[in-house]
């Protein structure tokens, strides 16, 4: 899709190399990181790099992925995020960022793909729509 990166935070190794891939195959340049200190170390390093964010919400000691959005949100207020979660989905409504997207795990790869492709078009509106962006 072109040099901007989607940050992928997951602490499940497995799981971590099955995103990656599937946005990969889909076009997307990815950073991949196990964990929410590498997430914001990834993110601060360079906030312009990063196009979406894609993460779990329990990632084992640190930081949850509701902290992530947070921290990434006030460098880039509407940077898209996607959340997937086996057990934190009920708390999306109060914890998730706004015009953010929850996907419930187990989930089907497409799935992600499209939540952030939907939410990458929304901000930023292509001629077929009338440049108007989407809600």
């Amino acid at each position: 899709m072109s040099d901007i990166a989607i940050l992928v935070v997951e602490d499940e190794p497995l799981i971590l190399l099955d995103l990656e891939t599937a946005l990969q195959e889909a076009g997307f340049l990815v950073v991949g990181v196990p964990n929410a200190e590498a997430a914001v170390e990834a993110f601060d390093e360079d906030p312009s790099k990063f196009a979406g964010r894609l993460t779990d919400i329990r990632l084992g000691s640190g930081e949850s992925g509701w902290e992530i959005a947070r921290h990434v949100r006030r460098g880039n207020s509407s940077l898209p995020v996607v959340y997937i979660s086996g057990d934190s989905a009920d708390l999306w409504g109060s914890e998730g960022v706004p015009d953010s997207v929850m996907i419930v795990k187990p989930f089907f790869l497409p799935q992600i793909i499209t939540a952030l492709s939907t939410l990458l078009n929304q901000q930023h509106p292509t001629a077929a729509n009338g440049g108007e962006p989407s809600h």
